[in-house]
């Protein structure tokens, strides 16, 4: 199976630069006289019913991703998805999905919200367009990254035809391992909603991100009257600190990517039957093993400093390479991947260090 034609294109490390320059500016905007050095408040500010910072932490990111308005929520990226369903949504309405395993997380927000799905290939634009325009959906769902090998649509192209068919109906895309990767995230394609984790850009654990339309935006900030439920000033603060710091990180490992699998394409190691780039959750190398012996070569990795289990898919805690499993979404799709596939992801290493380690860790199973 291939997977070449699957990749999405990444920022190159100019294009992150430039994207870390335009976080800055428009910090600069919002925060004035030496603001930026006050770690934030907490609470319900009378004027924003949410810590003062937090709101023009939103403000900022807004403006970054050139939409109406932003919401820093509790949950991460599923709480993100959650949250703006339930505005959307009520209980027994129905989203329009692509035809793919979904992933786990979300499969479960569905459950938790009682959405139904109707499904369509978003590979074929012909067959999206007469499904969005025969819809009884309430609100059109896209996932940014693959949910399957074969997978191969364009955000944009997507958004773009489901909007020209009907406008009426709102598109929420899940960012989630695309944001500061990717050109754009799919507010700025079009769609009406995107929504990503701030713990996957270096942020504090648990913060996530919608940005999109005001109307709902504005009604669930009404919603979560609890101090409780606040994102507090502090984490706002700190999470926009962070990720000041992604773009040109994320563009960095990007290379290493690339790299890895330049090397592992020529034949470094022996014993790989296949090797991939692909858009599995992160960008990543995918190596199909000539015998099955995946978690045999997992587990001796983790003896030579590889990780081997994700945190938050490029959280701030992971640092060293990643050589694990093969997301749950491909094995589903592609049964084999279950004994032979190994994903690979430098995270902040060289090409160099992966190369090492997978060598012992196939050594080492040789030797038994």
């Amino acid at each position: 199976m291939k997977y070449a034609d699957s990749l999405l294109t990444n920022l190159s490390l100019e294009e992150a630069q430039q994207l870390q320059f335009t976080l800055t500016d428009a910090i600069t905007k919002e925060f004035t006289d030496n603001q930026f050095f006050q770690v934030g408040d907490v609470g319900l500010h009378p004027d924003y019913k949410r810590p003062l910072t937090t709101a023009k932490v939103e403000r900022v990111l807004a403006k970054v991703f050139e939409a109406e308005a932003c919401a820093l929520v509790r949950g991460s990226g599923t709480g993100a998805i959650r949250l703006i369903l339930s505005e959307l949504l009520a209980a027994g309405e129905t989203c329009l999905v692509h035809e793919a395993p979904m992933y786990t997380t979300t499969k479960e927000t569905f459950r938790q919200l009682g959405l139904k799905t109707e499904s369509t290939d978003l590979n074929d634009l012909n067959v999206l367009e007469a499904a969005v325009k025969e819809t009884t959906a309430n609100v059109f769902y896209v996932q940014h990254a693959r949910q399957q090998p074969g997978d191969t649509y364009d955000l944009g192209d997507v958004i773009q035809v489901a909007k020209k068919a009907r406008p009426d109906l709102p598109v929420v895309v899940d960012d989630n391992y695309c944001a500061m990767k990717m050109p754009k995230v799919g507010v700025q394609h079009g769609a009406d909603f995107s929504t990503f984790s701030g713990f996957k850009l270096l942020g504090p654990e648990g913060i996530g991100v919608i940005v999109g339309r005001k109307k709902e935006i504005e009604s669930y900030h009404a919603h979560n009257y609890s101090g409780g439920g606040q994102v507090q000033g502090h984490e706002a603060h700190e999470l926009l600190r962070s990720l000041v710091f992604a773009p040109v990180m994320i563009a960095t490992q990007n290379q290493q990517v690339e790299a890895l699998y330049q090397r592992l394409s020529e034949g470094e190691i022996a014993g790989i039957d296949e090797v991939y780039m692909t858009n599995a959750q992160s960008k990543n190398v995918m190596v199909e093993l000539k015998k099955p012996i995946a978690k045999q070569v997992i587990e001796a990795a983790a003896h030579y400093g590889a990780a081997t289990y994700p945190v938050g898919a490029e959280s701030r805690y992971e640092l060293v390479p990643m050589i694990y499993r093969v997301s749950g979404s491909f094995m589903e799709a592609n049964p084999r991947l279950v004994d032979r596939g190994l994903r690979m992801n430098p995270m902040k290493a060289g090409a160099g260090t992966v190369i090492r380690i997978l060598q012992a860790a196939m050594d080492q199973w040789e030797k038994g």
